[in-house]
């Protein structure tokens, strides 16, 4: 079995970066799928659309229960002439009382649609819906991320409660007075909530995957729901590979840039290579193979 390395778009690894000589004499395979959501569907065979709430409320709070939940995540949308753009989403660099603050004004709106708002962190709140409350096909901030927001709201009278209150909460946040000290710190203002990833807490997951190593929230709510290992990534100046990753298990690193790959991983990645097959997947789709005696295929040349 190969230890499975998910990376970022093969687009922004440059030429000369040390991973292109990996892949020079890895054998190249089929295409797999593309993106952060369906990169996780490949690994996991869980309810689709995710319900990313409930499953890293669980991870977090332990407390999803039966219930129904919403992420909710502080986000950053600017108006442009044609509506407005989400430019930024869960990674707001929030204080705990940064969080607290702009959280007090929306809570009163929440509540009056018999909503809670909990904050499970500074970057992740999540929402608890009353029973029985439909909810419409919130896009995962991936998918909107740079886009007009007019496209992904939802539609039609169905759509028309949550248009009103995910206008209500943007005009809370707007007129929040912390952001303009955020912006003046050049911080980004958090002057919208991105709701996505509702439903209930699965009563299964299944995936072949042994163990996972990552960052990621939704990730390793994904694992810890499926019963299999999970770790935090090791950190510091220079990374060592997961000691305990097992064979077939996936080290998570689509969510860093390329030169932190090239300068804190690659030695440790390297290693890998020369003792175990390593199957490099990214997350524009294009996989490799590498097995150790690929080290011999020096007429392939240096870069892929």
């Amino acid at each position: 079995m190969s230890v499975e390395l998910w990376l970022p778009a093969l687009a922004r690894f440059e030429p000369a970066h040390p991973l292109r000589r990996l892949l020079a004499r890895a054998d190249r395979l089929a295409d797999g799928p593309r993106g952060y959501l369906a990169g996780l569907a490949a690994w996991f065979d869980a309810p689709q659309p995710l319900p990313a709430a409930a499953l890293t409320r669980e991870l977090a709070a332990a407390d999803a229960g039966d219930a129904s939940w919403l992420c909710a995540d502080p986000a950053w949308v600017e108006p442009d002439l044609s509506g407005a753009r989400l430019l930024a989403c869960g990674q707001m660099q929030l204080s705990q009382a940064e969080a607290e603050a702009l959280a007090e004004p929306l809570t009163p709106l929440l509540a009056e649609q018999g909503m809670a708002l909990l904050l499970t962190t500074p970057e992740r709140w999540h929402v608890r819906l009353p029973p029985g409350t439909a909810v419409p096909a919130f896009p995962a901030p991936e998918q909107a991320l740079g886009e007009n927001l007019l496209q992904h709201l939802p539609q039609g009278p169905e759509g028309r409660r949550w248009r009103i209150l995910q206008n209500e909460l943007q005009v809370a946040l707007h007129q929040h007075p912390l952001n303009a000290q955020r912006r003046a710190a050049g911080k980004p203002p958090v002057n919208s909530l991105w709701l996505w990833g509702a439903g209930v807490l699965p009563a299964r997951i299944r995936t072949d995957l042994p163990g996972v190593t990552s960052d990621d929230p939704l990730l390793r709510a994904l694992a810890a729901r499926a019963g299999i290992a999970h770790r935090a990534r090791p950190q510091g100046a220079s990374m060592e590979w997961p000691g305990d990753l097992p064979l077939g298990g996936l080290l998570d690193l689509q969510d860093l840039p390329a030169n932190v790959i090239a300068d804190a991983w690659w030695p440790a990645i390297a290693t890998v290579a020369g003792r175990h097959p390593l199957r490099l997947i990214f997350a524009s789709g294009e996989r490799w193979e590498h097995r150790p005696w690929h080290r011999w295929r020096i007429w392939r040349g240096p870069r892929a």
